[in-house]
This record gives structure tokens, C-alpha cells and sequence, in this order.
């Protein structure tokens, strides 16, 4: 624990959060799915609405602070939770936020371009740009880099934010704090952990949470839940991501293809399409315990327990982690098909 810490700390980190968050029992959705279900608040994260990202951010923030950028850029889905974390951090930094947003969900009604996170985006004042496709990670990248360029000829000092694999995991970084976090907290409660489960995108909270821990010494198996892309690339991209942060922080920690555990039964029909598994977990989770979840990253999480419960790979009666990653801003983005859902249960229509 000692050793991550000291690792962590040869890299520029911009303190965001207020630690730790709380793990909390969830025994009416835990007892209905016949497990031990607790939950990791990672929606309380201190920046506004909260979320995976600000860990991530610590160290992007840590990393443009040194090189004394006075604007950050990302890019990401017209809903993403990173860009509005991103406009949120940097109105608090006092710096520029461009935001790129990029066309991944098809068909989707106005509500969802004015609405959750593209709101509070406009409320930070942050620049938004558009990106008109949705899976090209390499174009997004480019375009980042050229918006960048136009900046530092208008005299700005800007830093860019990839999404693309091939660069350093730095955001991954967040997440191996937060291993250090999670297992000192888990280490005070009645019970053992049996399993991990989260959100798999970028592979970032997944791959950082997966070397954490077993650079610590533990071998709680975590279940990534794939959010984008179906298992078979999902798996490939979290191994690429652990080796290159091993590399990153200096550390000889073999992650095998074994320990990567990825499940996309409920990813159809793609990346940010609400579906009846995910209406149905953002329902449950909602009447059981008041915890929202949103259609993109938890709500498709939890369908995934749901799932992994279902097919007995969570045994019944375990222990089980799940990590709430936050985006619950999405939920008003959503609103208009989460209505039409919901009076369909309640007026038959």
C-alpha cells in the first residue's frame, strides 16, 4: 500500500476529492438479487454530480497544472460525464474548458442535446465543439490536437485530454488510489469481498482498480461491465490498458488474460441505447434503494449484476462490490424515453 502510494506520488496530482467515499449496504436490491450487495459511492466524488472522472481527472488537471496550461480539451459523447466534469474542474481552476462532443448515439430527440451534462456545460461556460462521428477515436483525437493548435496561435497554453488507447494511461491512475481507498476500507468491515463490478469503457476505472488491487496484494475478482464495445475487444483493450500503466507507475504486476472478466449481455443494441435490461435495473434500483442510476455507464452496470447474479457466475449469498460511477445527470438527457417507459408500466399505453 505503501509502495502504490509512493508511486502515485512521482505524478503531478491536482486534489479533487474528498475522501474516502462511502461504501453503503444495499439490502433490499442485494436481497431481491440474493446477494450480499454493497455499494461504492463514487457518484459523491466532490466536483458537482460527482463520478469515476474526477479521480481520473486528479491526474490530468495534476499533469496541465505542471505544464502551466490555462485550458483544458476533451472529447466524448454528447452526454458524456467527462466533459461535464471536465467544464466543472476547470471553472473551478479558473481555466478555459473546450469540450468536443461527438455524435455516438443515433436518433435521439432535442432533449438530449440541451439537457444533463450538455446544461451544466453551458452553465460553466465551457466551449463546445462537435465531432460528427461517433467511433473514431483516432479522428476525435485529431481533431482535439488541431483545435489545440488554433489555441496556442491565439496565444492560449492548451492541454489535451486524449481518448485513444495508444496514449498513456493517466487517468488510470485515479483508480489505483482508489484501490489503495477501498481496500482499507473493506479491511475494517464484518465481511470479505467476493467480486468487483463496474462500468468497462475507456478501461480506465477498470484496468486502474484491476492493477491496484493485485499490486496490493489482493485477488478480489472484478467483473467490468462492457458499456461501448462487445467483450472480445473490450477484454483486448483492458489488457493493453493494465500493461501500460504497470509500465506507467514502474511495476512488475503480470495481469493475464484470465483475470480480465468482462460480461456485454446487456450492450445491445450499443453504446448509450437505453434497452429493457437497463430500464429495468435503473427501475429496480430506483424503487428498492432511491439510488439512480443512469441509462449509459450504471444502469447497464447493474443490468450486467443483474445478469451475472442471474447466471449464478455471483453465487448466491456473496459479497458483492458494486461501483457507482455517477452520470446522473444523463437520466434528464433521457427523459423523454424514460417517460415513455415508465407510462407504458404504469398506464398500459
Amino acid at each position: 500500500m505503501t509502495d502504490l502510494l509512493t508511486l502515485l506520488a512521482r505524478h503531478p496530482r491536482t486534489i479533487l476529492t474528498t475522501n474516502p467515499t462511502p461504501i453503503e449496504p444495499a439490502v433490499r436490491l442485494g436481497s431481491h438479487l440474493g446477494l450480499n450487495l454493497l455499494i461504492k459511492r463514487d457518484d459523491l466524488t466532490s466536483i458537482p454530480f460527482g463520478g469515476n472522472k474526477v479521480r481520473q481527472l486528479e491526474f490530468y488537471f495534476g499533469a496541465a497544472q505542471q505544464k502551466g496550461a490555462d485550458t483544458v480539451l476533451i472529447t466524448g459523447a454528447v452526454q458524456s460525464n467527462y466533459g461535464r466534469t471536465v467544464a466543472a474542474i476547470a471553472a473551478r481552476l479558473g481555466m478555459e474548458a473546450h469540450i468536443q462532443l461527438e455524435e455516438r448515439v443515433p436518433a435521439m430527440d432535442a432533449q438530449y442535446y440541451r439537457s444533463g451534462n450538455v446544461l451544466l456545460e453551458d452553465l460553466t461556460g465551457a466551449i463546445r465543439h462537435t465531432y460528427p462521428r461517433g467511433d473514431d477515436e483516432a479522428g476525435a483525437d485529431a481533431s482535439l490536437y488541431n483545435l489545440s493548435s488554433n489555441l496556442v496561435n491565439k496565444g492560449r497554453r492548451p492541454y489535451v485530454i486524449p481518448l485513444g488507447p495508444d496514449n498513456p494511461p493517466i487517468g488510470a491512475l485515479g483508480y489505483v488510489a482508489a484501490a489503495v481507498e477501498i481496500i482499507e476500507q473493506i479491511s475494517h468491515l464484518p465481511i470479505s469481498i467476493d467480486a468487483i463490478v463496474l462500468p468497462s469503457g475507456s478501461a480506465m476505472t477498470h484496468s486502474g482498480l484491476l492493477v491496484g488491487l493485485r499490486a496490493a496484494g489482493q485477488s478480489i475478482p472484478i467483473y467490468g461491465v462492457c458499456v461501448r464495445r462487445p467483450a472480445s475487444e473490450q477484454r483486448e483493450r483492458v489488457l493493453n490498458t493494465c500493461r501500460a500503466l504497470t509500465k506507467l507507475l514502474g511495476i512488475d504486476i503480470p495481469i493475464h488474460g484470465d483475470d480480465i472478466n468482462v460480461d456485454d449481455d446487456a450492450l445491445a443494441p450499443g453504446y448509450g441505447r437505453l434497452n429493457n435490461k437497463v430500464f429495468e435495473a435503473i427501475s429496480i434500483t430506483a424503487s428498492t434503494e432511491a439510488l439512480y442510476l443512469d441509462p449509459v455507464y450504471t444502469g447497464r452496470t447493474m443490468a450486467g449484476l443483474i445478469h451475472l447474479a442471474k447466471s449464478n457466475v455471483l453465487s448466491s449469498g456473496s459479497s458483492v462490490l458494486f461501483l457507482h460511477t455517477g452520470g446522473t445527470p444523463a437520466l434528464f438527457a433521457y427523459g423523454t424515453e424514460l417517460r415513455s417507459r415508465l407510462n407504458e408500466i404504469q398506464f398500459g399505453a
